[in-house]
């Protein structure tokens, strides 16, 4: 594995999940860390977790669904640590809902957490990583950024122009030193459905599958070798990950299959 000695990391939605467990995972290779999301109590607890010094450390809360001031806040990055190596865009909000009922304030929040904050963070941190000439950027997507899914209407499109926009983003970079890693995990034991989004509020529950599902340990470990490895996309999951190569190669029986998994 590549050494993370003293690199520059900032992660989203570093709270709670997948977040977490990169920031405790990364804290072990003595990497620098920004945390951030909204709750700024959560941080400063998995912050004490990580057992870093004040020097290798930092607590930058700020809600994804508003971007408009990150790059300010790449700046206060910068004034503490001189440079950033890895930006990790991990935060994001799922759904539970039915494309009728989700309504456009709805739709446009979570293209703001799920899309616009990925792009907006990557945009302020980019014109640093050129001027130190090298940077990687990871997205943290979604296998449903790979097909759609039931009650996932906005939030799989969200994903899927995630994958259109940092493809593109890595092809106008990479001469640059730019390295980009699209990261999909499939169904991870997280609070990710707890928090998704309904037209009556937050879902409320872990879905079943969630509940089984690989740890966020082991999703962070996996993101964390593909960026050792330099990958531009890794998969990550279970059995649910052949749904992929299904809809690629047999679609006609990808989408007997995807039927039948129906709430209806």
């Amino acid at each position: 594995m590549s050494n993370f000695k003293d690199k520059v990391i900032w992660i989203t939605g570093a709270s709670s999940g997948i977040g977490k467990a990169l920031a405790l995972e990364l804290a072990k290779h003595q990497a620098r860390l920004i945390l951030s999301a909204r709750r700024e109590d959560e941080l400063q607890r998995v912050g004490a977790m990580t057992v870093l010094g004040e020097l290798d450390i930092m607590i930058l809360p700020f809600d994804l669904s508003d971007t408009s001031k990150v790059s300010g806040l790449a700046a206060q990055v910068i004034n503490k640590f001189g440079r950033i190596d890895i930006l990790i865009n991990n935060g994001g909000q799922s759904q539970r809902e039915e494309a009728i009922k989700t309504d456009e304030v709805t739709e446009r929040k979570l293209f703001e957490i799920n899309y616009f904050s990925a792009v907006n963070l990557s945009k302020a941190v980019l014109p640093y990583m050129i001027r130190q000439k090298g940077g990687h950027i990871v997205v943290v997507s979604s296998i449903a950024g790979k097909f759609g899914f039931y009650l996932r209407s906005t939030y799989s499109a969200a994903k899927h122009a995630l994958h259109g926009y940092f493809e593109s983003l890595r092809l106008e970079t990479e001469k640059k030193g730019i390295k980009i890693l699209m990261a999909c995990p499939g169904k991870v034991k997280t609070n990710i459905s707890l928090n998704a989004s309904t037209a009556s509020g937050a879902h409320g529950r872990m879905d079943e599958s969630h509940e089984n599902a690989m740890t966020a340990e082991e999703c962070a470990k996996q993101i964390i070798e593909a960026i050792s490895s330099n990958s531009e996309e890794i998969l990550i999951g279970g059995r649910e990950l052949k749904a992929v190569t299904l809809r690629r190669f047999f679609p006609k029986w990808f989408g007997k299959i995807i039927r039948k998994q129906s709430p209806f």
